[in-house]
C-alpha cells in the first residue's frame, strides 16, 4: 500500500496522490464523463451528475475533477460524435474515440 503524502488529509485514498496524469487516462476520463452527462439538461444537474460520476468511478479519482470539468466546458456545440484526445493539453476531435 502506498501512503499518501503529508499534504493530503488523513484517510485520503492513495489513488489521490498528486502527479502527472497519463494522457490516455485523462482522455478516457473526459470521454466517459461526457457519456455520463448525455441527456442531463441543467447546469446544476450536470455539476451534480459529474461529481457523482467522479466519486463512484475508481479510475477517475486519479484525474482532477476540475480539469475534467474544464475539458467538458470546451465541448463543441455542433451535432455529431466528438471525443477528447491529447491529455490535459488536448482538445475535442470529430468522430468516436478509438478506445471507449
Amino acid at each position: 500500500m502506498t501512503l499518501p503524502p503529508p499534504d493530503l488529509p488523513p484517510g485520503a485514498p492513495a489513488d489521490l496522490l498528486p502527479g502527472a496524469v497519463p494522457p490516455a487516462l485523462f482522455d478516457l476520463a473526459v470521454n466517459r464523463a461526457a457519456a455520463a452527462l448525455r441527456g442531463v439538461q441543467s447546469e446544476a444537474a450536470q455539476a451534480r451528475a459529474l461529481a457523482q460520476w467522479h466519486a463512484r468511478t475508481r479510475f477517475a479519482r486519479r484525474v482532477p475533477l476540475a480539469e475534467v470539468a474544464r475539458a467538458l466546458a470546451l465541448h463543441p456545440q455542433q451535432e455529431g460524435s466528438w471525443h477528447w484526445t491529447g491529455g490535459l493539453e488536448g482538445g475535442w476531435q470529430a468522430g468516436k474515440a478509438l478506445f471507449p
